[in-house]
């Protein structure tokens, strides 16, 4: 059974969304200045090399862009940009705890899914690479200091941010 036949529209689009939900959740918390440029740069790279680390895993490969036809992977990426800014303005999302707050309900929902419908690695590749996306955007860019200079690689917010996502997937996991 394919991807697509394997998950509904609305599925698919949870699947494709939680990851970069974290990725936007990760960011908000950091509050890194000019270091949020690199924060989403992490977001998009991070997840992209899913394919590259899972390259079995029909789950996270389904979601990802077609990169052999570059015309169809921006369109892919374009339509999924405009849903998913569509779904931020319908949730309301106007502040650093909605935004956490919708990175963890899409967590729970996703391992309901995961759960009813993928196998045990399949669940597992889709954890770990969601949690990368995390800490690839955590580590991005420091926090605080002043141009680059001083602050801290991980900001106490980005650290309970993590924490609580991997308390949802059922991860010991701590980013440092």
């Amino acid at each position: 059974m394919s991807f697509n036949s394997r998950f509904t529209e609305e599925e698919r689009f949870l699947l494709t969304d939680t990851p970069f939900t974290i990725g936007l959740a990760m960011v908000f918390a950091g509050g890194s200045g000019l270091g949020t440029i690199k924060e989403v740069y992490s977001t998009s790279k991070s997840f992209i090399e899913g394919a590259k680390d899972f390259p079995q895993n029909e789950i996270i490969i389904g979601v990802l862009p077609n990169m052999k036809d570059t015309k169809e992977a921006r369109a892919q990426v374009k339509s999924f940009q405009h849903k998913f800014m569509d779904k931020i303005k319908e949730a309301g999302i106007n502040s650093t705890e909605k935004i956490h707050q919708l990175a963890l309900n899409h967590c729970k929902d996703i391992v309901k899914l995961l759960e009813e419908k993928a196998t045990p690695q399949e669940i597992s590749e889709y954890k770990e690479w969601s949690m990368s996306i995390a800490e690839n955007v955590a580590k991005a860019a420091k926090e605080g200091g002043f141009l680059g200079f001083g602050g801290e690689r991980v900001s106490p917010d980005e650290k309970a941010l993590y924490d609580d996502i991997a308390k949802v997937f059922g991860s010991s996991a701590h980013i440092s």
